[in-house]
């Protein structure tokens, strides 16, 4: 991992993750979550705030990125339940099977190099019933924008720490063997077209 990497993109999406439009949809999605709770890309932290404690018994954060804990840190330290970091030392999820209630995942599988493979192993580690939360952004409906989100994308990808603006998540979710039992989707309001199209839901193995 070179500096850029290492040091620069952890705050370039900080920023961009704390818009006041993504903002608004971590309030939609991250409430659902509940049990022991697997967040996907925990990043920089941002959507902590937004569980409900009530629901919540711990959330284990899985982050390649050293630096973008240290930003978490700050904003788990106060909070009424525990939250554990775990990093990526290979391609398998360090947890065990059926571990966890939950899986959460937003603005993360943009950037997974293989994400087919990364959510077969959310799914392995859900309990049985247990159920995927999900808000990303991708490809948009709309062949125009879809046009230049494809001729962009190379670029991007090496702007911002590999996130891809074209990926069709549903598909890829239900290739992964999970059952999307709820999807929403628009385009969010002040929000570049080519980087605004989100889908959010639910998901069932």
């Amino acid at each position: 991992m070179g500096l850029y990497e290492k040091y620069v993109v952890p705050h370039i999406i900080n920023c961009a993750c704390g818009t006041k439009p993504i903002r608004y949809q971590r309030k939609k999605v991250v409430p659902l979550a509940e049990g022991t709770v697997l967040e996907i890309g925990i990043g920089t932290g941002f959507n902590l705030p937004y569980y409900d404690p009530a629901r919540v018994k711990k959330v284990i954060g899985l982050d390649p990125s050293e630096a973008s804990w240290k930003l978490a840190g700050e904003r788990a330290k106060d909070l009424p339940f525990p939250v554990e970091f775990i990093g990526l030392p290979g391609e398998q999820i360090p947890l065990d099977d059926k571990s966890v209630d939950t899986v959460l995942v937003t603005f993360s599988l943009c950037t997974i190099p293989d994400p087919v493979k990364a959510l077969e192993g959310m799914r392995r580690v859900l309990k049985p019933g247990g159920k995927l939360v999900f808000c990303e952004h991708g490809a948009a409906p709309d062949a125009d924008v879809l046009k230049w989100q494809n001729r962009i994308n190379p670029v991007w990808r090496t702007l911002f720490g590999g996130c891809n603006l074209n990926r069709q998540m549903p598909s890829l979710i239900e290739s992964s063997g999970f059952r999307i039992t709820d999807l929403q989707s628009m385009y969010l309001p002040s929000t570049p077209r080519i980087a605004g199209f989100n889908y959010w839901g639910m998901a069932q193995a």
